[in-house]
């Protein structure tokens, strides 16, 4: 064998073939390891991070409506108040909402607790009858039958129409105000229990079956749990509509609600403290709907669409 070939970096196989040499095995990288300060440090960029991409561009559209507004509204024939003149008008109504200078010149935070207790009562109350009722027309065909149809027409009347109505059986404001947001806001969560109900899967009545649980064994454990996400998106419909009424019912009414801040505003043509309470209305509204919503997402365990 002549040296040239020996020193070939190939290898001769007794059949002739070619073999590769092995190829040398690349240094594996070192990846640094963070410190506990350093994890700390990158989670609570992420953390703030995440909150400014939900916060900022509302904020931006915020700023650029405000904007527009202002400049639409500060010719000598706008008739509506710009941003700037509601600050000015309003100033005492947004930086303190809780002062109180007699029975009725009371903050517009005053009214919002006076209106939510109302909410409270009546959507309680119709969470409680609206479950019910709506397990039992979801669980019962007989009961689907007969009270499916009622329910579908009375869930079209206005509001406002069952006002006159209560205002005649209660005698007073304040029960009959109640009453308009209970008989507002049961429908959509009869509505949807009755779907969730019927939504069951056979499965689980089957190990109901099984393990012989009786019908309250058998809406606790079985009914409610499952029908959950249905419950809750009827609750999150109806907390709007209850929130909706209490403003239209307290503008007849009277008494301290927002609302009826509002008509009085109207009939002393203070527009700037109407557009105040309009913002007030909207903010509670929207926290209303996420506190339920998170209670939704708790007892579904995230199942519950937000």
């Amino acid at each position: 064998m002549m040296p040239s070939q020996a020193l070939r970096p190939q290898l001769v196989a007794q059949s002739g073939e070619r073999i590769a040499a092995p190829v040398k095995a690349k240094a594996a990288e070192v990846v640094p390891l963070k410190t506990p300060r350093q994890s700390r440090l990158a989670s609570a960029g992420g953390y703030i991070g995440g909150w400014l991409t939900v916060i900022v561009p509302p904020l931006l559209v915020l700023a650029a409506l405000l904007l527009i507004w202002e400049l639409s509204s500060s010719g000598p024939k706008a008739s509506l108040p710009s941003p700037s003149k509601i600050w000015e008008d309003s100033k005492d109504l947004i930086v303190d909402p809780f002062f109180v200078n007699g029975p009725q010149d009371i903050g517009l935070g005053l009214r919002v607790l006076t209106s939510l207790e109302r909410v409270a009562m009546g959507f309680s109350l119709a969470a409680v009858v609206g479950v019910l009722l709506g397990a039992l027309v979801g669980q019962s065909v007989w009961a689907m039958r007969g009270l499916d149809p009622i329910f579908q027409v009375l869930r079209t009347v206005p509001p406002l129409a069952w006002l006159p109505i209560s205002l005649a059986a209660f005698r007073d404001a304040n029960p009959s105000a109640i009453f308009v947001i209970f008989i507002t806001a049961i429908w959509p969560i009869i509505i949807n229990t009755a779907v969730g109900i019927r939504n069951i899967p056979s499965d689980y009545r089957n190990v109901a079956a099984v393990l012989r649980l009786n019908p309250i064994e058998f809406f606790w454990r079985i009914m409610i749990p499952s029908a959950a996400p249905y419950i809750f998106t009827g609750l999150r419909i109806g907390i709007g509509l209850s929130w909706l009424a209490i403003v239209a019912a307290e503008m007849l009414t009277g008494g301290v609600g927002i609302g009826f801040f509002i008509w009085d505003a109207w009939n002393s043509s203070r527009l700037s403290d109407i557009v105040v309470a309009l913002a007030y209305i909207g903010v509670v509204g929207f926290i209303l709907d996420r506190l339920v919503a998170a209670v939704g997402n708790i007892a579904t365990r995230g199942t519950q669409a937000s």
